[in-house]
């Protein structure tokens, strides 16, 4: 049977593995952060946390893990929030996370701190319908209802992009789901449109007889960071390693941006996604990510989603984001605002 003519309820499992970055989980695997088994050698081990198909197998399929000159113990999440949890106890040293979830994390004065970016194009966070609905554009979602995960990146970008179309979050029904349940209720119809990011768009597309309404582009920043302990950042060993590693992660992103192919195949195998949906998602969103100093308009462009979340009262206060970011290895990177990559027309 092929992938795309699956039941919803089959469809659950792969979308119950992809534990992404922009979610809004509360809790990790087992409650905390299940270990992945340890990588390098020498005396100082780096706790880093990670989500399902995320930073150890991209490092890994790009041959970054190879001759490490410190330790790697990895602990999976499920999602951004509960891996910041993990780094404001002291039980993370650096993870990797969207946009969204460090707003939520810095509103509650976590002890967080954003070392490093990334950016890349938007179209995989979208608003999606079924084929057959009548919306054509994000206007018409007023009065209805739509699924998204609270505290997502995607969280935000349905309020901006209601926002650009006239339209605020008292004009519309939002059903508070997380992506595999999400997927279930969008499939019955019990929900009028979906707000969703890659890859999860790319294989609703693909399998759950979805097409896009919006996306993000021009709407969300599109940024996504590595954030790290203080503590860490304060230990003069664990900074190297820091260093080293965000380098590391930027080398094996220029390397899924040449191999796509690989890469998809790599994350397939990891994620239990169909080969075709993780090309679709590489060559939508996560292939064209360049790695992006961490300046003032990324700050500034993250002190908005700051904002608009305080005046809608989804945080209890507005803040000065700029506090929760270090800058230290911004080095030579591009300005945030640089191009993202891309495979061309259609993607």
């Amino acid at each position: 049977m092929r992938a795309r003519h699956l039941t919803p309820a089959a469809l659950l499992l792969p979308f119950a593995l992809l534990l992404a970055a922009c979610g809004g989980s509360s809790r990790a695997e087992g409650g905390g952060g299940t270990g992945s088994g340890t990588d390098g050698k020498g005396s100082l081990t780096l706790n880093v946390g990670d989500q399902k198909g995320g930073s150890e197998a991209l490092l890994r399929a790009a041959g970054e893990l190879d001759d490490l000159p410190y330790k790697i113990k990895w602990s999976t999440f499920t999602s951004g929030p509960p891996l910041l949890e993990a780094i404001n106890a002291g039980a993370v040293d650096v993870g990797a996370v969207g946009n969204t979830p460090p707003v939520f994390a810095a509103a509650a004065k976590s002890k967080i701190k954003v070392i490093a970016g990334s950016h890349s194009r938007s179209d995989g966070e979208t608003i999606l319908v079924k084929k057959g609905s009548p919306l054509k554009r994000p206007a018409q979602l007023k009065g209805k209802s739509i699924a998204v995960a609270q505290g997502s990146s995607a969280h935000y970008q349905l309020i901006a992009s209601l926002k650009k179309a006239g339209l605020t979050p008292k004009d519309v029904t939002l059903n508070y789901l997380q992506p595999a349940d999400a997927l279930a209720t969008f499939t019955r119809g019990k929900v009028a449109a979906w707000a969703v990011w890659d890859p999860y768009t790319s294989q609703a597309l693909d399998q759950a007889d979805a097409r896009v309404l919006t996306t993000g582009q021009g709407v969300v920043n599109g940024l996504s960071f590595q954030v790290a302990a203080p503590a860490a950042l304060d230990d003069k060993k664990k900074s190297a390693a820091l260093k080293d590693y965000t380098d590391r992660l930027r080398r094996a992103q220029n390397w899924v941006f040449k191999h796509p192919d690989a890469w998809a195949g790599a994350w397939a195998k990891e994620t239990g996604l169909p080969e075709k949906v993780a090309l679709d998602a590489v060559k939508r969103t996560r292939g064209t990510a360049v790695a992006v100093a961490v300046d003032k308009a990324a700050v500034a462009s993250e002190q908005r989603i700051v904002d608009e979340f305080a005046a809608l009262k989804l945080i209890p206060r507005s803040y000065d984001f700029g506090k929760f970011v270090d800058r230290r290895f911004n080095g030579d990177l591009p300005p945030s605002g640089t191009a993202p990559r891309t495979y061309g027309k259609g993607h």
